[in-house]
């Protein structure tokens, strides 16, 4: 046995389906996916039936979030021509605006270029705007965040957007980008054993475009999980499968193989996994908060224990590395051996 202490991860990119759709997720069974999988801090996204598009909803999320969570929680606002009116009033209440200008799961997809300049305008602070975006879309962004000097955040990034992103470093727009385990660790070529289980938006990339990837890692600034939990029954319906795969819990172990196989140096993970995003989204200090992980174990990712509430994974009989011997979050032990302990001890995070 070998162990090693990491900072306690963050995921900016969570979909955690309180409320609305707790059947197949909600606050207590994600954020304790997310400890099992090494997360101290998650920020949950807005695109929730309702959405999160007004302070009401926002208090809603938080009020039903409180006393049973087992990380730290974070809530990102939803970007539309109407929540534009709620900005000022929400700021410090959350650490990203979400705009998703493509394909989604959910009602906040912007596509008309007057909406998108209304949200750039009005969202006169620092806060990442982050921005769901593929092909001409992730220009549009560019630039209206050149024109406002806004600070973006490009969500799951794909080979076909590094160049553009690249460049817009280059020209100083204020930027960072995350890449995504599945965008990684998966190709076009498992589709023949994943089927719908491995359908999600960025779709899966060729087998080329995912090593393109990890050429250009040392550009990405994060690893979100985007973890977007729905019951195998909706995953395997005929007619409209759902988009989104659950992460939380797989990402350590996939990056600490990846680590084991020199595709990534341990200083780089935790920088991708820990560090950048902390930094990029300005999440509070956690004191005393590390994950004990004995490096020395291998093994065959399974789904049998899981606690996300979907209970299954697409990166099931990939190899995972690192078994979480223990948790502790400002002190106290929450988690040893697979077991929590205690009661939930996560706070409600506010900038």
């Amino acid at each position: 046995m070998k162990y090693l202490d990491l900072p306690g991860l963050a995921d900016v990119h969570v979909h955690l389906r309180e409320p609305g759709a707790t059947h197949k997720e909600d606050f207590t069974t994600g954020t304790k996916a997310a400890i099992a999988g090494g997360y101290t801090q998650i920020l949950d996204m807005p695109n929730n039936t309702p959405p999160t598009i007004t302070p009401e909803e926002l208090e809603t999320k938080i009020n039903l979030a409180k006393g049973k969570i087992w990380c730290d929680l974070g809530f990102n606002f939803g970007a539309t021509k109407d929540s534009v009116v709620y900005f000022n009033k929400i700021k410090n209440k959350v650490f990203g605006l979400k705009l998703y200008t493509n394909r989604t799961t959910g009602p906040l997809l912007i596509e008309d270029q007057q909406d998108k300049e209304l949200i750039f305008k009005s969202w006169e602070n620092q806060i990442p705007i982050m921005v769901h975006a593929t092909g001409e879309t992730i220009e549009v962004a560019i630039k209206l965040a050149q024109k406002y000097k806004r600070k973006i955040h490009v969500c799951h990034v794909t080979t076909d957007q590094i160049s553009t992103l690249k460049k817009a470093k280059k020209d100083g727009v204020d930027i960072s980008t995350e890449v995504c385990p599945h965008h990684l660790f998966l190709n076009k070529n498992d589709l023949k054993n994943l089927g719908p289980l491995g359908m999600m938006q960025p779709p899966l990339m060729s087998k080329k475009d995912q090593e393109a990837i990890w050429e250009h890692l040392d550009f990405i600034d994060m690893i979100s999980t985007d973890h977007a939990p729905h019951t195998l029954e909706e995953k395997l319906e005929d007619r409209s499968p759902k988009f989104g795969v659950p992460g939380l819990e797989t990402t350590l172990p996939l990056m600490l193989s990846a680590v084991s196989k020199k595709m990534i140096t341990h200083e780089r993970l935790v920088e991708m996994l820990s560090t950048n995003p902390k930094k990029i989204f300005k999440l509070p200090k956690q004191e005393k908060t590390f994950v004990t992980v004995d490096i020395t174990k291998t093994y065959t990712i399974g789904q049998k224990k899981l606690f996300t509430k979907c209970a299954w994974t697409p990166f099931k009989d990939l190899e995972g590395s690192g078994e979480i011997k223990q948790i502790f979050l400002r002190g106290n032990k929450i988690f040893e051996n697979g077991n929590f302990i205690g009661k939930p001890m996560g706070q409600i995070m506010k900038p």
